[in-house]
């Protein structure tokens, strides 16, 4: 389990505990105002821990794509290399046979 799913367990039971709280005990006003106000708190926090991870998890799979993207064209530029080294040793050898016949045909 990830920190984040953690501390997010953490945060939704601390919540369903203030949640349960019950009226009936004999707690003074403000300090029931203090537990809502850590309450929402808490919640706000959550929302804003949740909406940060949104960003991140969308701008993680951008980058992923843009990874890819440029992974395929180091490979196409690659075989394109490839090609490009074969075509020159297939000229060459070209050329170093035809100077051999240039060669018997000055003899």
């Amino acid at each position: 389990m990830s920190s984040f799913e953690k501390k997010e367990q953490n945060l939704n039971q601390l919540i369903d505990k203030l949640n349960s709280l019950s009226l009936s005990y004999s707690q003074p006003n403000h300090e029931l105002e203090k537990i809502r106000t850590e309450k929402n708190e808490l919640s706000n926090q959550k929302k804003e821990i949740e909406k940060k991870n949104e960003e991140l998890m969308r701008e993680h799979k951008y980058l992923r794509e843009k990874i890819k993207k440029l992974q395929s064209e180091v490979n196409k530029r690659s075989d394109l290399e490839d090609k490009f080294n074969q075509d020159i040793e297939e000229l060459s050898q070209e050329t170093e046979n035809l100077a051999n016949e240039i060669d018997k045909w000055q003899m």
